[in-house]
Formats: C-alpha cells, structure tokens, sequence
C-alpha cells in the first residue's frame, strides 16, 4: 500500500484529550481538558431553544452569518479599543482550532518559519507541520513564564512569517505585560513578521494583570491575525464557535481557506450565540470574579496539600510540580493518577518543546463541588505516589 502523509508522523494525537478518555475509563475527576461541568447562561440556552423550533437551518455566509458578525464587530470593538468592520475583517470559523489553523495556512508557504514560545498549546505544533512550516521556540522561563529578549530576536534574526501569541497563556496562566508586548511588537516590524494571536481567555484574566489585544497596539492592526472563540467566555465549548479578525487582504485569503477546511459554522448556532455577544459589561465582571473564585479556592486547596504550583495569571490552567514524587515520565504518572487517585491531569511535556517531566496541569473551571471533591482525592497522592514511584 502506498505511504501515508509523512506530515502526521511530525505529531501524536492531542494528550489533552486522549487524558479525557483516560478519566472516562476509570471514572476519574476530569481536571485535564478544559471545559466546564456547569451550564451556560440560561439566556443562551433559551435562545438555542427558540432557534431550534424556528428555520434557521442552512447554511449560513460562509464566512459568518451577518447579524453574528455585526454583534461580535459591536462587542470586539469595544474591547478592543479599534474599529472592526463586520464586512470585511472577520471570519467566523468552527472554533477557534480552525480559526488557528486557517491563519496558519493563509500567511505561510511551505518552508518558512513560525516563532512558538515554549511551553505552548498543542495544536501550534501541528497547526505548523501542516501548514508546512518549521516552528522556532522560544522558552518562557518558570516561575514568571517570561521571555529572555535576545532568544527572542534570535529567533526573529531567522526571518520568520509568523509568530504564535497565546494570551492568556494555555498551559502557563500568564498574561503578557504591555512591555513584553511592546517589545514583541517592535520585532514584528523590524523583521516585517506577523503575529497571529489566541486570545480565548482574553476575559478570563486575574487582578491586578488586565489583558491588552496585541491588535491594539499603535500599527499592529495591520500584521495581526487575532483569533479567538466563545467556548470559554460563554462555557460552550461543545457549540465551536470562533473566529478571526484581520485586516480585509489578510481576511480576503483566510476566507478563502475557511471555505475550503469547513464550508461555515453552524448556522443555528450563531444565531442563538448572537444573544450572548449583546451581553453588558456586567457579564464579564461577573465572569472575572467567578473564576476567581474557583482559582483561589483550588489554589488553596493546592496549598493545603503541599503542591508547588505557579499562581495563574490568567485562563483556568495551574501548572503544578510533580519533581517531589520522582516519576520519570509524567505521562505515566498522569495515568496512573486518573487511575489510582481518581483526578485526571495533562502531562506538561505535550506542552514544551524540551524535555520537560516535572509538570502537569490541572484546570479549574468546574463546579465548587467538583473541585472540593477533587482536592479531597488528592489528599492521598503523596501516599500513593511515594508508594509507587521511590
């Protein structure tokens, strides 16, 4: 039989999901992908339930329907601080994999580089290999997850076509400052790179950091891809609704490659979603402090246990040591965990370009129950682990 693609021999599978499957057999508490166990606004459920019994069936404009449009360029200008035209600098995708993906392959030719700061999301690497481009990394170094300045002008001496900017970080919580933003920002124009963002925790993010758009800064508009979704901001992971904003030749190409990777996002579902984009301002403060809330209590929790971890700036991710127990594979020590405590966690290897067996990372955006119930297993991990791994 003939060869497959030798692009997927570059990747596994996501960890981060396979850990999900993992909990599910053993019936442990899924502290691994991260997607809540609670509902989402009742307005958007009611709104799903009247679109379900009306005729919004079809396909919607390939590239958003355009009520959807007009409310997120309504909502997204206001955050953003800059005017977003609905018509020509938006495209709606099926989440914000695919908004990822179809920025990849709209800016970059087989062969150039893209610079990924490591640790990183999973999908930049593949997202990468796909789009036939060669990732450069660049560390964020523990505790502050932060970037030394000369690695990363290395990185751009290479001329790459794109850097990767996930802010919010997944998997470090870190909120990138205005300076290291400013600085990012003057590599973009002196190398003539663009920057393609993740910004899904954008309203996730904990006093006293604030998040700033990289979009927003004084001439990046025009090299920015900023991509994001409403899984995390509205708890919908399940709905796949994302998008990126750029300016309209950038837009023109990725719509283009939308069209081909998924035709459009799910037509009932963007009208439905229309009701959460017209929230008020209250709704994202109330979002802030409810993900305090959870932080602060599953840190304290942490805490109690005696778990070293690194205090997340933003998004629902804490990043926690593991060196104390002494397993040599922490994907091993992941499964055994789901299995023998009954809590499921992500290697942090799936998330860092070296070598790196020391972390994993649990999510908290779960019912205060569920995470009371997660900390109480936890207790005997230190127990257990000793057992099994000195």
């Amino acid at each position: 039989m003939p060869k497959l693609s030798s692009k997927i021999e570059g990747f596994t599978d996501s960890v981060i999901r396979r850990m999900t499957r993992i909990a599910n057999s053993y019936g442990a508490i899924n502290l691994s992908q991260g997607f809540p166990d609670f509902d989402p606004p009742v307005e958007l459920k009611n709104a799903l339930s009247r679109v379900a019994s009306g005729s919004i069936h079809q396909y919607a404009v390939t590239w958003g329907a355009k009520n959807f449009r007009e409310s997120l360029a309504k909502k997204q200008s206001r955050f953003m601080g800059i005017p977003i035209d609905p018509e020509t600098q938006i495209v709606v995708t099926c989440g914000s994999t695919e908004a990822m993906m179809a920025a990849m392959m709209t800016v970059c030719n087989p062969g150039d580089k893209v610079v990924v700061f490591s640790p990183f999301y999973e999908n930049y690497a593949a997202d990468a290999i796909l789009s036939g481009a060669e990732p450069i990394y660049v560390h964020l170094r523990p505790p502050g997850f932060n970037f030394d300045v000369d690695e990363l002008e290395e990185a751009f001496k290479q001329r790459p076509k794109a850097l990767i900017l996930c802010n919010p970080s997944n998997p470090s919580g870190k909120v990138f400052t205005l300076e290291e933003l400013k600085t990012i920002a003057y590599f973009a124009e002196k190398y003539d790179t663009f920057v393609i963002t993740d910004e899904v925790y954008e309203h996730i993010v904990y006093p006293p950091h604030h998040h700033i758009y990289f979009a927003s800064l004084p001439g990046m508009f025009e090299r920015t891809i900023s991509c994001s979704s409403l899984s995390k901001t509205y708890s919908i992971t399940g709905w796949r609704l994302g998008y990126l904003i750029a300016p309209s030749y950038i837009v023109d190409g990725a719509r283009k490659v939308h069209d081909f990777l998924t035709v459009g996002a799910a037509a009932p579902l963007q009208e439905a979603a229309v009701v959460a984009l017209n929230f008020g301002d209250d709704y994202y403060e109330n979002l802030k402090r409810i993900y305090t809330e959870k932080r602060d209590f599953f840190l304290d929790g942490l805490d109690r246990l005696g778990l070293a971890y690194t205090v997340p700036q933003g998004a629902y991710y804490v990043m926690v040591d593991i060196s104390e127990f002494g397993a040599k594979s922490d994907l091993e020590f992941c499964e055994w965990m789901a299995r023998e405590v009954g809590v499921a966690a992500v290697p942090g290897s799936s998330f860092f370009r070296d070598n790196v067996n020391h972390l994993i990372r649990f999510h908290f955006a779960k019912k205060k129950e569920t995470l009371a119930e997660a900390v109480k297993r936890l207790e005997k991990l230190k127990d257990k682990a000793r057992e099994r791994w000195r």
